[in-house]
């Protein structure tokens, strides 16, 4: 690895720019589904089932857990792909 490459990846990892996560939506036979984005990578998808509870789907995980706010579905998804960032100001 060349010096400037070095300092290209130390930048990356030190990027303050916080992810651009996106939430849109597609109709099926089941009702809605919605999709979680970091920028053009899908992240997960969630809906709601006929509980009134909303199922998280993240890619790659084989556990679909069950949350009870449409946020809570997001967060999770997020947490589970490295993305979710605390402000501790």
């Amino acid at each position: 690895m060349t010096q400037s490459e070095f300092e290209g990846y130390v930048y990356q990892l030190t990027d303050p720019t916080p992810p651009e996560i996106e939430i849109d939506s597609v109709t099926d036979d089941f009702g809605e589904l919605y999709r979680v984005w970091n920028g053009s990578q899908l992240l997960g998808t969630f809906y709601q089932n006929l509980e009134g509870k909303w199922i998280a789907q993240p890619c790659n995980r084989d556990k679909r857990p069950c949350c009870d706010t449409p946020l809570q579905a997001q967060l999770l998804i997020i947490a589970v792909n490295g993305l979710l960032v605390a402000d501790v100001a």
